[in-house]
């Protein structure tokens, strides 16, 4: 499955590549590797682009070591690891500048607010991934960066 929002094909993604009109994989913030980012202007509330992946069942997917999973519902988790799934690479942010939604089974992601060029695209991916991969190593975004408070380390959590 092709994201449908990529028209063009990634050619070296460790390199600064351009994936489209819209945006570029390129090294981010220290600790996170690989990101998105915008190279023109993304207004509040404009489709992004599709996660996609392979197809598996959730309970599958709860014992596999995948960083990818974004799961549609009970049943069904989409793996998608980049390079062929461009969403993959966006970067967790605990204030983030895109969300997904789920519709007729398809993960879409949208902009939260208005995205300048050369802004990393970033999500929050929530609090299981977050205790799970980014909790034992400490949160590297920007949002905890700058002193802003975890909704994620809040306290009872």
């Amino acid at each position: 499955m092709k994201a449908a929002a990529v028209y063009g094909t990634i050619r070296d993604a460790t390199m600064g590549t351009s994936v489209d009109e819209r945006f570029e994989v390129r090294e981010a913030r220290p600790g996170t590797g690989l990101g998105l980012f915008a190279r023109r202007t993304i207004k509040k509330g404009e489709f992004i682009i599709e996660y996609t992946g392979k197809k598996i069942p959730t309970p599958i997917a709860d014992e596999s070591e995948s960083r990818y999973l974004f799961e549609i519902d009970e049943v069904w988790t989409l793996d998608g690891p980049v390079p062929e799934n461009i969403a993959g690479y966006i970067n967790h942010d605990c204030h983030p500048n895109v969300e997904a939604e789920i519709e007729d089974g398809r993960i879409n992601i949208y902009a939260q607010k208005d995205i300048l060029p050369g802004e990393e695209l970033t999500i929050d991916y929530d609090q299981e991934y977050f205790d799970e991969f980014i909790r034992p190593i400490g949160c590297k975004c920007a949002s905890c960066e700058k002193g802003l408070l975890s909704p994620h380390l809040k306290e009872g959590k």
